[in-house]
């Protein structure tokens, strides 16, 4: 890669500058990347408003093509994309694989979910003055779309945006994470060899100040963010008239009741919460847990947890790998200081190698800390007992974010219950919340966030109903 010069929409711009991508495991310095100017980035929203303009034409079995084009070229692509994944994002092979594919299906969706838009027919004859009229529907793009997408999953998180919004019309502006840009401009050169207009689909490495404009020009539609609460907020505050989908994040739950197998349960709830360092917007956090089996639930947590291989995310037995930078290390590892320093038990892990701490499972911590209330992205859980269920719902609760929960429980009533009464986006019964599958509406209420991804639910914001209606005679 040309560290002086980037290309936008098949033109040559002088770079801004050029920063380090570094392997956070290693901490080589494994590229540098061009970063754009304000030229640039006023290039790509230009080249998006004009893709727009044609490929809002294309019928649906020419998308659908591109898509599965698309999603074929990812699987061809398999073991580079995942070896890019470990590389600049640290992520364990095994998961950085399982990442491809999972983007391959969510591209294979979009191909099928391109070919299913459509609008409805409306009877109007339903009053007397409708009589002698047929009126219908068609779902129409709303236009360009910026995204802005975070460094956990720089490959799948991507799709999600890229593909609904193709199978829906709009051409799309991306600005890249800081840390793992090399992926999505992988992913760039995928998309344009596989057929896709310049301006279809445009990767622009930039600061935040000069990524301003995707925020902020009317002439994109849409905007949709995945990152931390706070600067989520504040871009929707800054988004103008246009449309804003947000992803931003939690502090998951999973509450453990007593009819279940113990051992199963806590070797999933440690996956759950340090499978990649913990580095997942629904990684388990908080573990509720009923107290008769509270001690025993404690011991098999433990045991699970330290069975767990951590270190050099190339190695495919490794499920926790590193922290994908120092300065995250360094705040997840005060974190857990200032916990343990606030009364918390330390039960296992905390033990720090580079960017690599191993997996941290704490007890007695008191509410208001911030392994407690606030999201930690990083290898920690916290568990605390429960009396009955309608209480360890309301804890659940006390959070201010809402993502998704797990609840452990063979009891219908329960699993009835915690959906009704669970304030989050999605509730899974019989499995952690670190559970998602890519056709099905994914996202969060209060500070976790506004608006659904899944392909199909994510179609459905990028376009709107326009109404025909005809008089017959």
């Amino acid at each position: 890669m040309d560290a002086h010069e980037l290309t936008v929409a098949g033109t040559a711009f002088r770079a801004h500058h050029s920063d380090p991508v570094t392997n956070p495991f290693t901490g080589d310095t494994i590229a540098q990347v061009p970063q754009a100017g304000p030229d640039a980035v006023e290039a790509a929203i230009s080249a998006a408003v004009t893709a727009f303009h044609d490929y809002r034409e294309w019928p649906a079995h020419r998308r659908a093509r591109l898509l599965s084009d698309i999603a074929a070229a990812i699987a061809g692509r398999r073991s580079e994309l995942a070896g890019r994944i470990v590389e600049e994002g640290g992520k364990p092979i095994t998961q950085a694989q399982g990442e491809v594919d999972r983007a391959v299906t969510t591209f294979t969706i979009a191909a099928e979910e391109a070919k299913r838009l459509s609008g409805e027919v409306l009877p109007v004859d339903i009053t007397a003055p409708g009589e002698g009229y047929v009126s219908f529907t068609r779902r129409v793009p709303v236009g360009p779309v910026s995204a802005i997408s975070p460094f956990n999953f720089p490959l799948n998180l991507v799709a999600h945006k890229l593909a609904p919004a193709l199978a829906a019309g709009c051409p799309m502006v991306l600005k890249p994470p800081v840390q793992t840009p090399l992926t999505p401009l992988l992913l760039q050169d995928i998309v344009v060899q596989a057929g896709a207009p310049h301006g279809l689909f445009t990767v622009i490495p930039c600061s935040v100040e000069h990524a301003q404009p995707l925020i902020t020009d009317d002439r994109m539609a849409f905007l949709s963010f995945t990152g931390s609460d706070r600067v989520g907020w504040q871009i929707k505050a800054l988004s103008g008239k246009k449309r804003v989908a947000l992803e931003l994040g939690g502090n998951a739950a999973v509450i453990v009741c007593p009819d279940v197998d113990l051992a199963a349960t806590a070797k999933r709830v440690a996956f759950g919460a340090f499978a990649y360092a913990g580095q997942i917007c629904i990684s388990v956090q908080r573990i509720f847990v009923q107290h008769e089996v509270y001690e025993p639930f404690m011991a098999e947590l433990v045991r699970a947890t330290e069975a767990l291989a951590v270190g050099d995310p190339r190695d495919p037995n490794t499920v926790c790998g590193p922290l994908i930078d120092t300065a995250a290390a360094d705040r997840v590892a005060s974190w857990v200081q200032r916990a343990v320093d606030g009364g918390a038990t330390l039960r296992t892990g905390g033990q720090r190698d580079g960017n690599v701490i191993r997996p941290v499972v704490l007890t007695d911590a008191p509410a208001e800390l911030e392994v407690c209330c606030q999201e930690v992205f990083g290898p920690v859980a916290v568990a605390a007992p429960f009396d009955t269920f309608k209480q360890a719902v309301e804890m659940v609760n006390t959070s201010r974010f809402g993502l998704q929960a797990g609840v452990f429980t063979r009891d219908l009533s329960e699993a009835l219950y915690a959906h009704r009464h669970l304030e989050v986006g999605g509730v899974v019964v019989g499995d952690i919340p670190t559970l998602r599958f890519d056709h099905t509406p994914y996202g969060g209420v209060r500070d976790s966030g506004l608006g659904r991804e899944g392909v199909r639910y994510v179609m459905d914001e990028l376009t709107e109903p326009r109404l025909l209606l005809i008089k017959e005679n």
